[in-house]
């Protein structure tokens, strides 16, 4: 995962992850998805999770995508994209991003 896409958030008490999802003009899967957690989860103070940072598209793989599907979803070419994605495994489930232009 590569770490410009994200901030750093410290929960404090009384947080939720909708309650900083809509903080952060996010949405609420995806702040729970990159953050491994469900939204029913509980999180804890002081607890560290990264906020997805404006600008980028996110895309979750499913089973059956491929590289080039992927590659087109995002309009960009692999070199560019292999950059800010650093593991492209495309196992169902890996969040994959891309700074949009």
């Amino acid at each position: 995962m590569n770490r410009e896409m994200y901030d750093n958030y410290i929960i404090k008490k009384g947080d939720t992850l909708f309650g900083i999802s809509k903080q952060y003009n996010i949405n609420p899967e995806l702040l729970s998805l990159v953050n491994g957690l469900n939204m029913n989860d509980y999180i804890y103070e002081n607890q560290e999770i990264l906020i997805p940072k404006s600008g980028y598209s996110y895309y979750l793989t499913k089973s059956g995508d491929n590289l080039n599907d992927i590659l087109n979803l995002f309009k960009v070419n692999y070199n560019e994209f292999s950059k800010v994605n650093d593991k492209l495994l495309l196992e169902e489930g890996q969040l994959l991003a891309y700074k949009r232009v």
